[in-house]
């Protein structure tokens, strides 16, 4: 008995391509979020309104990682190292030592 089926599965994935664009409105590129990196935020009952305001890593399926935290780039952006800047279409994210402890496991160890 064989398991053949008419269907095409895909791949897994979290979402759909998200656009990436700049403040001009240009699209520079399109996104997939593949997988989180740790356990759900919201896990073992931790709430927030509407689910929103919880940091969290996600891995896009281009290799890169996406980061949801709280945007410290006013305060932040004056008091950089001297060898480190942040450009017009950067942001400093403040990510919780918790999240990123948590999603320590989950994080690639080579390039």
């Amino acid at each position: 008995m064989g398991f053949a089926t008419p269907y095409a599965y895909r791949k897994k994935e979290l979402t759909g391509y998200v656009p990436i664009g700049t403040s001009d409105g240009r699209i520079l590129e399109t996104v997939m979020f593949l997988k989180r990196l740790g356990p759900d935020p919201h896990a073992h009952g931790a709430q927030t309104a509407a689910l929103k305001g919880c940091p969290d890593i996600f891995e896009l399926e281009c290799g890169d990682f996406a980061v949801i935290g709280s945007d410290i780039t006013g305060p932040a952006s004056g008091r950089l190292p001297p060898d480190a800047s942040c450009g017009p279409d950067e942001r400093i994210v403040r990510v919780p030592r918790k999240t990123l402890v948590l999603a320590k496991p989950d994080i690639p160890n080579v390039v």
